[in-house]
């Protein structure tokens, strides 16, 4: 199927892609065979990102998977599903859950795409929990010329292949690690004391922490607490429990979130903050995210209280998780056990745009990482630096896409090369 190329937006509509053409093929056969006619391609998920990740330019094709026949194959006995390239986590959690399976982890909005999401880095919380590709064992891609490639765990390109900015080709699947379906209960405290605060035991009181905070005033409005019910009893006293169901964004009904006050639920209505059944509208928002080492974490915060002055007027709210260390070559958590710091912002680009540049020079000495598919105005070269196996990066980008076929301006700044 073709679509004009005119009016195709991200998610938050701060983002209108430019392609020559647009396309939603309907089975593998016409994917490889468009991949194979065009000069440049580019893969639009569910449009989560809010730069120009995913806009091939006026010269390339942007393709969507939503039309192709969804995949969640789940082995029970090997404890692993194989998704196809356009499905949702709230799908695939479904699926898999009624096989008494589960995620290890989830993010938190469970309408993103699976293989956009790992493609990009993005993660939810916990100590012990790896970005969502942590749970990548195999890779099917369409290359350059309609190929189709397998990459699996255990290769040596494999590193490269998961946290790959669509440089390489179209995913067509992922094969997923599942374990035993598992119950988690949300609890919610308030006012947490930015003075004083003990990070490392704050986040590693449960299996899933996020504090929140909208930098109006020093310290934390909201801390989301998540325990699977078969590990250790929450003991968290370092701040008073809610006594209202809350929505991260202070003053938003909290209807649409997930279940707190500690009912135990299955795990994949719990991890997400937000409900599967509640569909985001557009989203009125820019997001922002910078993952740096964990260890790093209390100065850090109390770098960006020192800018709250400046981030607060435009701020709907700030998240901040942990993240385990991944050893994928351009995941923003490679090599290190990180916190990353998550801005929504209000829809004002012109606004945000000097408020992302403070809140990165307060973050400068720690060497931050951004989302990559968030805003945000590091040097190109910034961030190369950041990354140790970026050159492995580019050969292996070269060895499947020699004539840069998956590339765009985006992928050729930050990646230099």
């Amino acid at each position: 199927m073709t679509q004009a190329a005119h009016g195709v937006t991200n998610w938050a509509r701060n983002i209108t892609y430019t392609p020559r053409e647009f396309h939603r093929p309907e089975t593998l056969d016409a994917l490889r065979a468009l991949v194979a006619g065009s000069a440049r391609v580019r893969v639009l998920g569910s449009g989560h990102s809010f730069n120009r990740i995913a806009d091939p330019g006026g010269d390339g094709v942007l393709l969507s998977l939503a039309a192709l026949p969804a995949a969640t194959d789940v082995d029970s006995a090997a404890r692993t599903v194989r998704v196809s390239g356009g499905v949702r986590y709230a799908e695939l959690a479904r699926a898999v859950h009624a096989r008494g399976l589960a995620l290890a982890n989830m993010a938190s909005l469970p309408h993103i795409s699976v293989a956009g999401s790992v493609a990009t880095g993005t993660h939810g919380s916990g100590v012990g929990n790896g970005p969502l590709a942590a749970a990548v064992r195999e890779v099917e891609l369409v290359t350059a010329d309609g190929s189709a490639v397998t990459i699996a765990r255990g290769d040596a390109r494999f590193d490269g292949a998961v946290t790959s900015l669509g440089a390489l080709g179209v995913v067509t699947a992922l094969t997923l690690d599942l374990e035993p379906a598992y119950e988690v209960e949300q609890h919610v405290f308030t006012e947490l004391p930015l003075a004083g605060l003990d990070y490392e035991a704050v986040a590693a009181s449960a299996y899933s922490v996020s504090l929140f905070t909208d930098w109006r005033q020093p310290g934390f409005r909201q801390v989301w607490v998540k325990r699977r019910t078969d590990q250790a009893p929450v003991d968290f006293p370092w701040a008073p429990a809610a006594t209202e169901a809350l929505h991260p964004v202070p003053g938003m009904p909290a209807v649409n979130c997930t279940e707190q006050f500690g009912v135990p639920g299955p795990w994949h209505e719990r991890l997400p903050h937000f409900r599967a059944e509640f569909t985001p509208s557009s989203g009125a928002e820019l997001q922002s995210e910078y993952l740096l080492p964990r260890r790093a974490a209390p100065e850090a915060l109390h770098a960006l209280d020192g800018v709250r002055s400046a981030v607060a007027g435009v701020l709907q709210t700030c998240e901040v998780r942990t993240v385990a260390a991944d050893p994928q070559w351009l995941s923003p958590a490679h090599g290190r056990d990180s916190v990353a710091l998550h801005f929504t912002w209000v829809e004002d680009t012109a606004a945000v745009l000097p408020v992302v540049r403070r809140v990165e020079e307060a973050l400068a000495a720690f060497d931050p990482r951004p989302h990559w598919g968030k805003v945000f105005t590091m040097p190109p070269a910034t961030v190369r630096d950041r990354y140790p196996r970026l050159a492995d990066f580019r050969a292996l980008a070269r060895s499947l896409d020699p004539d840069g076929k998956f590339g765009n301006a985006f992928v050729a700044e930050v990646l230099g090369g």
